[in-house]
């Protein structure tokens, strides 16, 4: 093991980096505007970013051992949803993209994105929205028959709404509520996995920043079918490891905090390479980074995703701890850095013999 690395990493840039992806929508399936900002900024900073036939986008960093590839993925797609059917009376029924509780978005604002490029504002409610008019209000059960999206146009009727140009099939977004404090704290819809993703890029920039070059060569995969299991279900058969950097899952008995670096032993995949898994904590504790190791019972990831694919490669998941995953999330600046600190040392390491 070598001496600690200590990067300079540009705080400011990342969180920077942080708030445009948090701000630029990309639910599951809808990821061609954050791959095209992301394919600017990496060109900015100097790389290519290279779309694959199903979106993903791959950013190489050669390194100084050209024959062990090492990759590190995040995914830039989100929890979402999309028009279902139109109702009788205007209002969207809408259909889940990813995985979670229907209470997390009731009352939030969204975007309906039309095929023909209009968008539209509008309100996730349950049918019974209102305990001033309906006696079971309260005990209505939230589930995809019982809600609704209010549309912020004058529509009463199927026909209203179609004249919109909102048909089935149209995507629809989460208002963010991102909020960066100047304490730290970062608070926003879909910290998973952009939190990630602004740590792969402040990789990026102190590795063209410092002129660094890594000790094998870096594949990063920035992915867009994370959130419905199948992102990097195919990755380059040149890729010997891969390390997921996705959200770090927070609660019951877990021990990670939302200031630290989560490594996860085990998910609902099973257990991360013993080896890898090993050597990033062997890293943390060298760099002197705040970290946990969990197991994460009902998680999958893309390197999940890649083994079930049959990649014949060793896999390991870290990230910054976020809390109420899937809901109002929320996690600290010093978690993201630290994060990106981390993948910097596993990097740097010596070639592998």
């Amino acid at each position: 093991m070598t001496a600690p690395v200590q990067p300079q990493l540009n705080r400011d840039y990342i969180l920077s980096i942080l708030e445009k992806l948090l701000l630029t929508p990309s639910p599951s399936g809808y990821c061609m505007h954050i791959m095209k900002m992301a394919a600017e900024e990496a060109t900015r900073l100097g790389y290519e970013l290279e779309l694959t036939p199903k979106g993903n986008g791959i950013i190489t960093v050669p390194g100084r051992n050209p024959n062990h590839v090492l990759a590190l993925s995040g995914h830039v797609d989100t929890l979402g949803a999309m028009v279902r059917s139109v109702k009788p009376n205007g209002m969207l029924r809408f259909t889940p993209i990813g995985g979670y509780a229907m209470q997390t978005v009731e009352g939030e604002y969204c975007r309906i994105h039309t095929r023909d490029g209009r968008e539209y504002e509008g309100t996730v409610l349950s049918t019974k929205p209102s305990v001033h008019v309906y006696s079971d209000a309260r005990d209505w059960k939230r589930e995809e028959a019982n809600m609704e999206i209010r549309i912020d146009e004058t529509v009463t009727s199927k026909e209203d709404t179609e004249k919109l140009g909102i048909a089935p099939g149209d995507f629809i977004s989460w208002d963010p509520r991102a909020r960066l404090l100047p304490n730290g704290w970062i608070k926003s819809r879909h910290l998973d996995d952009k939190a990630s993703v602004a740590a792969l890029f402040g990789v990026l920039e102190w590795l063209k920043r410092e002129g660094k070059q890594p000790a094998n060569t870096v594949k990063i995969i920035l992915s867009t079918y994370e959130e419905v299991g199948h992102g990097t279900a195919h990755i380059p058969p040149d890729i010997t490891e891969l390390i997921a950097v996705d959200m770090g899952a927070l609660g019951d008995d877990l021990s990670a905090t939302e200031r630290d670096v989560s490594i996860c032993a085990k998910d609902s995949s099973g257990p991360y390479d013993y080896g890898m898994t090993s050597k990033l904590i062997e890293l943390a504790k060298r760099e002197s980074l705040p970290y946990a190791v969990d197991i994460y019972p009902h998680y999958g990831s893309d390197a999940s995703a890649a083994l079930r694919g049959g990649s014949n490669i060793r896999a390991a998941l870290i990230g910054p701890g976020v809390h109420a995953s899937h809901g109002m999330e929320r996690t600290h600046a010093d978690a993201i850095v630290n994060t990106a600190a981390l993948l910097i040392a596993y990097m740097m390491e010596p070639i592998l013999a």
